[in-house]
């Protein structure tokens, strides 16, 4: 199996050649090292100023892996497990070969060269042969999100015989400014889901692998659940665990972390925040419209004075994940009694949810499409119509203190925007004024002088008439 990755290093005063430094491979000497039923090397085809390629070999013996107890296959017929792919096509013995081949590379970590581990650079991907249960389409789907170019074509059976149609595999190329350290743990991670296959016993330590691998972008995947399944070979209660942490990270953008030992997460002050807030409006009956996987809903729980908690989503699977989250059918029947889940848009007026203390659209607004914020501010600011909101966003100015997050690009696929500071006050201050509502804003996380807070809060209280 083969697989290429070069740069130019365009826009960065460096030599091409300096990629070697970043994956601390020289590129004047090739290298070899062992793995499970094989050896994997690394290679330059070119090594020029101008332009650096890495490639990586792996030649697996079939024989030999299945000596090593790594050989049984489900290919359905007795020789199987030694007339295979394995020595041509990507698959996760390549993944576990990259992790060994670029383990510091992958960490992030260059001593002599740290400025440029730090930055996006451009990268080239070159996959030849990738099996893809699930077609073009759907490599498209794993790696676009994470700021990738994908052209994902389908090799042919046989190309002298068209009738034959397609086989199950794709030449993969990928292009993007990403961080070399952030490349590697996308295809540690997306290779073997693509191949929807593990050629190793998956255990509880892949959960920790996954987690560490997917730092930063898997909780923000719009297919984080399906990456999961697979990666952990279906086992669901593997899957779900690292959902559960994932969710406790609360992935909800890509660069949510404080650099700071010991510091807290933006996710949780975020949510903490909002807390805090709800306690200082004494409010006793709450909604929590687009409560995702159930975060903040769990914060509120803790607060023996609400006596009523309202969990909202469009979505089912979301209330079903923060149910499972929560431990609703565990709770006793006194926190049970507090909390109710109703599957619910936050762009349709819905009676349950009037005349409440405190509505909370919490990182909702930007998930949805420009043209339906006005729909959204007449369900929830007439309809609805609560004493008290209160609105968390993504402060956009913010967004360049992340240096895992391309410039240009949303916090989470899923944005349909982000505001600056004083686009979400122009739109709090005209929903206030037309619905009867004083505003005030608030910063959650630490302000920076130039750009701001990474989150922006705005307090809506209903005006006596």
């Amino acid at each position: 199996m083969f697989l290429t990755i070069g740069t130019d290093l365009a826009g960065v005063d460096a030599p091409a050649s300096d990629f070697g430094f970043l994956l601390h491979k020289n590129p004047a000497r090739p290298q070899a090292i062992d793995v499970t039923g094989g050896s994997a090397h690394v290679f330059y085809p070119e090594a020029t100023g101008e332009r650096c390629t890495a490639a990586v070999l792996l030649e697996i013996d079939p024989i030999g892996l299945v000596k090593a107890g790594r050989g049984k296959a489900a290919e359905g017929f007795t020789l199987g497990q030694y007339v295979n792919d394995r020595p041509y096509a990507a698959s996760s013995l390549l993944a576990v070969a990259l992790g060994k081949l670029f383990r510091t590379a992958m960490n992030g970590r260059c001593d002599a060269r740290p400025d440029l581990a730090a930055r996006p650079i451009p990268l080239e991907v070159h996959v030849p042969a990738l099996p893809c249960n699930g077609g073009a389409d759907l490599a498209e789907r794993l790696f676009a999100p994470l700021g990738w170019t994908v052209d994902a074509r389908p090799v042919p059976l046989d190309p002298e015989t068209p009738a034959w149609g397609d086989s199950r595999y794709v030449d993969l190329r990928l292009t993007g400014v990403l961080r070399l350290a952030d490349a590697l743990k996308h295809l540690y991670v997306m290779l073997p889901v693509l191949d929807d296959a593990k050629h190793y016993w998956v255990g509880s330590d892949e959960v920790d692998k996954l987690v560490r691998a997917g730092d930063g972008w898997l909780g923000t995947h719009p297919e984080k659940d399906l990456i999961s399944h697979r990666y952990l070979a279906h086992r669901r209660y593997l899957a779900d665990a690292v959902l559960e942490r994932l969710a406790e990270a609360d992935g909800v953008e890509l660069a949510d972390e404080s650099s700071d030992e010991g510091s807290v997460s933006l996710a949780v002050e975020r949510r903490t925040t909002v807390a805090g807030v709800l306690r200082e409006l004494g409010a006793r009956r709450i909604a929590d419209i687009g409560c995702g996987e159930g975060a903040l809903v769990g914060e509120l729980l803790k607060d023996p004075m609400i006596g009523e908690l309202i969990a909202t989503d469009v979505s089912a699977r979301a209330l079903i994940k923060a149910k499972r989250r929560l431990h609703y059918d565990d709770l006793p029947d006194r926190q049970r009694d507090r909390l109710k889940f109703l599957q619910s848009s936050v762009t349709y007026a819905d009676e349950r949810l009037a005349g409440l203390d405190a509505v909370v659209l919490m990182e909702v607004v930007e998930h949805v499409d420009p043209p339906r914020l006005p729909a959204l501010a007449d369900s929830v600011f007439r309809a609805a119509h609560p004493a008290a909101v209160v609105v968390t966003t993504p402060n956009s100015e913010y967004n360049v203190r992340f240096p895992s997050l391309p410039a240009g690009n949303f916090r989470h696929p899923d944005h349909r925007f982000e505001w600056t500071r004083a686009e979400f006050r122009t739109w709090s201050q005209q929903v206030a004024d037309r619905f009867g509502y004083a505003v005030e804003f608030r910063a959650v996380g630490a302000e920076d002088p130039e750009v701001g807070p990474p989150t922006q809060l705005a307090l809506f209280r209903r005006e006596a008439r």
